[in-house]
């Protein structure tokens, strides 16, 4: 008589959903915080609702969707899991912001083999605190358990934001003329963005979260608190500042660096010059530099160099910007203009 077979279980096929609820109702507080008056539905239903009725005349829906890259590897190595978060919430809401977007709400991804309650908690922790930094609500997401397609103690990250504008109030680059003034806002470091190369760097020079290599003082900052400080997240500023003054343009500086990401709002017939000396290079970037032996076309390519975000507007108010921007606790200068531009070459940064 053959054995009986024994009963087998979601748990025994390494899906724990006690854990999941687990996690969901200790979130909730958390996501609680960031909901707006528009959002109609709580946490756990099927769909996320958001109602836009008499908020705006004549909407626009913006969307983004974005992830951290590598720089979960370095997050993971560290196991340093609460501001991770934000950099997921940033890359998305900072993208959705240049079209002049007001991000509304935003939905979360987080995959991983096994379920740790405590990590995950943390990553959406961080989360929530970067669409509290937004002003957006997080109104929906999915937590995937998936035995075998991650290694112990990794997860993935992705993110879904979606915003507005009115339509007359939409920026696309149009009024971008000859003789703009480029005003770059400082990042908190390399946002999400390069960490493969400087995860290649870090092994290149042996360094290792158990050598102290990382504790590094880069001008009074760890080595390992510079790489992984949280992106800038610039919507409550930039809306403030877009409700004050005439903005022509705007680009958040993402994978492609300075190099390619300004230039993606310029129309065809113009170029840019940026004007390298109007600004410092941070001490992180400084030092991967060095240690990488990193050429200064690649660090432009790969890197923000220290300007997370720019914006585009007539020169005489360039100034009046900066200042404003000041006041609303961001570091900003004008580091460029806009310039008539013929052939392939249309960015120079001396």
């Amino acid at each position: 008589m053959a054995a009986e077979k024994e009963a087998l279980t979601y748990r025994a096929a390494g899906v724990d959903i006690d854990a999941g609820e687990e996690v969901v109702e200790r979130i909730k507080p958390l996501v609680a915080r960031t909901f707006r008056k528009e959002v109609m539905a709580g946490l756990g239903g099927f769909g996320a609702l958001f109602e836009l009725a008499g908020r705006y005349k004549d909407p626009v829906l913006v969307s983004g969707t974005d992830g951290v890259g590598t720089k979960l590897k370095l997050a993971q190595m560290l196991n340093r899991h609460d501001s991770i978060g934000i950099d997921l919430v940033g890359m998305c809401v900072n993208d959705v912001l240049v079209q002049g977007a007001e991000p509304l709400f935003f939905l979360d991804y987080f995959a991983t083999g096994k379920l740790d309650v405590d990590t995950t908690v943390s990553v959406i922790g961080g989360i929530a605190r970067g669409c509290e930094l937004a002003g957006c609500a997080l109104i929906g997401g999915e937590t995937a358990e998936m035995p075998d397609m991650y290694p112990p103690g990794e997860y993935d990250l992705a993110g879904f934001c979606v915003g507005a504008v009115e339509k007359s109030r939409l920026i696309d680059g149009g009024k971008i003329h000859a003789g703009d003034a480029i005003v770059g806002i400082a990042a908190s470091g390399p946002h999400s963005n390069g960490y493969s190369l400087i995860r290649k760097i870090l092994a290149r020079a042996g360094i290792t979260p158990d050598n102290g290599g990382l504790d590094l003082d880069l001008g009074g900052v760890a080595l390992a608190d510079a790489l992984l400080a949280p992106t800038t997240i610039y919507v409550k500023p930039i809306l403030q500042l877009l409700a004050q003054q005439d903005v022509h343009g705007m680009a958040h500086i993402t994978g492609g660096g300075l190099t390619e990401n300004i230039i993606r709002v310029v129309p065809e017939t113009l170029g840019i010059v940026l004007d390298s000396s109007t600004w410092k290079l941070p001490a992180v970037f400084d030092w991967l530099q060095r240690e990488g032996n990193v050429p200064q076309s690649e660090m432009w390519r790969t890197f923000n160099c220290g300007i997370g975000y720019t914006v585009i507007m007539a020169r005489d108010a360039a100034d009046t910007a900066v200042a404003a921007l000041a006041r609303l606790g961001l570091v900003a200068w004008t580091i460029g203009e806009v310039v008539a531009a013929t052939g392939a070459e249309r960015v120079h940064i001396a």
